[in-house]
């Protein structure tokens, strides 16, 4: 087989690096942001690398040619096309109702999922996807490629391939956690035989910390009998980038907003997705449970969360989004009078804003149920010009690099949530000028780079 630190390479996700909007008309292309586009758009970049994804919109399918490929921003991407039921299927009962809430350890036992014939189909349908995504490898991977497949969506790829193409490495990313064996324990046994079997296709398996690598080999021990070849490699936003955004004219703009609104009050922030996992509605009250006990901060401080709704097309995300408003309004109605909100709840997805708050706070809360990572945990403490403290939940995955910088919070206890806030808030400014620097030391060590180099490295060591 072909050196994988050499050979030509074909990324396969869900998402691509493109995704496409209609103007006048016309599909325009979006380049993606994130550590995931970061770290392997610059492999496509330099001609060595294809990357195949899913048509995610009309303006995605549009956009493409009648080979199936869609270029723009430097890019070009090979799209998958599915019909809406087959799509709804796979992503939403499958992807984000299901495989989501058992790694990030979501579901209640007493309400979970009912796998009747629908849902059943729908597990048909997850496997019909992944099946079009290995049909295009299988097709268009060139030869002794290695092809590096991403995340929970499409876990079955290696094993739909295999037999055809036995000159192909397969690596495979898990950018979430991955369930422990009483979590995966949710899935109907052949499912959860499927599932991890279908991985273990895969020459080896990667995450982004040790924890859910530890996760993942105690599963397959349990329910498959085997051992399971796992590497951990943590992953970076593309940090330069980022800082180009932040002197941009749009975030200029907001970080002016912003000022007005805070004005010469603290500031806490957050920005998520509106997402279960993410804990928004707990960190809420923790923040009421601290206007509770020091009404001395009454007026002197606000809580701006940017945080956008999420894949609405499933019941529960819907149904968090409006516990979301309500937790925001339960703290104002409580606190706030006609000069102060103590809570200010923005729900557009407007990037640049984001930026701009990230640069801003005085404290950062990420207190996430379970992350397998948290991207937003690194970010923000690489763009903060105010020495701001980060708040760090104990279940996301880079709590195991920032621990020593941070404050630490077990994301289901309020009043220790609270203290933290306090912690931070009360901490006095020779102290937060040590631990941001520790913070922004810790966040630079690695690059998306670093990540990419991970998994070749990862698929030349078990080539070999």
């Amino acid at each position: 087989m072909q050196d994988p630190s050499a050979a030509p390479v074909v990324i396969v996700s869900n998402r691509g690096p493109l995704s496409f909007v209609t103007e006048a008309g016309r599909p325009v292309p979006r380049r993606g942001s994130g550590g995931l586009v970061s770290g392997l758009a610059p492999l496509v970049e330099s001609g060595r690398a294809s990357w195949i994804a899913a048509a995610m919109s009309e303006a995605d399918r549009a956009a493409a040619r009648p080979d199936g490929v869609a270029t723009g921003e430097g890019l070009q991407v090979r799209l998958a096309e599915f019909d809406a039921d087959l799509q709804r299927r796979y992503y939403d009962e499958v992807s984000n109702s299901t495989l989501w809430f058992t790694h990030h350890g979501l579901f209640d036992r007493v309400r979970a999922p009912a796998y009747d014939a629908d849902w059943r189909a729908s597990w048909d349908a997850y496997r019909r996807v992944n099946e079009v995504f290995a049909d295009l490898v299988v097709e268009h991977a060139p030869a002794g490629a290695t092809v590096l497949v991403q995340d929970y969506h499409l876990t079955l790829v290696a094993a739909a391939a295999r037999g055809r193409r036995d000159d192909i490495s397969f690596v495979h990313f898990h950018h979430t956690p991955f369930a422990g064996p009483s979590d995966l324990e949710v899935l109907p046994p052949e499912v959860r035989a499927e599932l991890l079997e279908g991985l273990l296709a895969h020459d080896t398996c990667g995450f982004h910390t040790e924890r859910w690598a530890t996760n993942y080999r105690d599963c397959v021990r349990r329910f498959i009998g085997t051992d399971a070849a796992t590497f951990a490699s943590t992953l970076n936003s593309d940090l330069q980038d980022l800082r180009h955004v932040a002197s941009g004219p749009a975030c200029i703009r907001a970080g002016a907003e912003l000022d007005q609104l805070v004005g010469d009050r603290m500031l806490i922030a957050r920005v998520d997705r509106m997402e279960l996992s993410k804990n928004i509605v707990r960190g809420f009250d923790a923040y009421g449970r601290l206007l509770e006990r020091r009404r001395d901060l009454h007026g002197r401080v606000v809580f701006v969360a940017a945080c956008y709704p999420s894949r609405l097309g499933v019941a529960d995300y819907r149904r968090y989004r409006d516990e979301v408003v309500a937790a925001a309004e339960s703290v104002n109605q409580r606190f706030g009078n006609p000069r102060w909100r103590p809570v200010e709840l923005a729900e557009d997805d407007d990037f640049p804003r984001s930026v701009a708050l990230l640069q801003r706070y005085d404290v950062l809360v990420v207190n996430p149920i379970r992350d397998g990572l948290n991207l937003v945990a690194k970010e923000g403490p690489a763009l903060n010009v105010r020495d701001g403290s980060l708040l760090l939940s104990t279940e996301a995955g880079s709590h195991s690099e920032l621990a020593p910088a941070v404050d630490s919070v077990f994301p289901f206890d309020l009043e220790a949530t609270a203290d933290a806030m306090e912690r931070a808030l009360d901490r006095d400014p020779a102290a937060r000028s040590r631990l941001a620097g520790e913070l922004r030391e810790l966040v630079a060590r690695r690059t998306p780079a670093d990540w990419l180099s991970d998994q070749l490295a990862a698929a030349g060591e078990v080539a070999h």
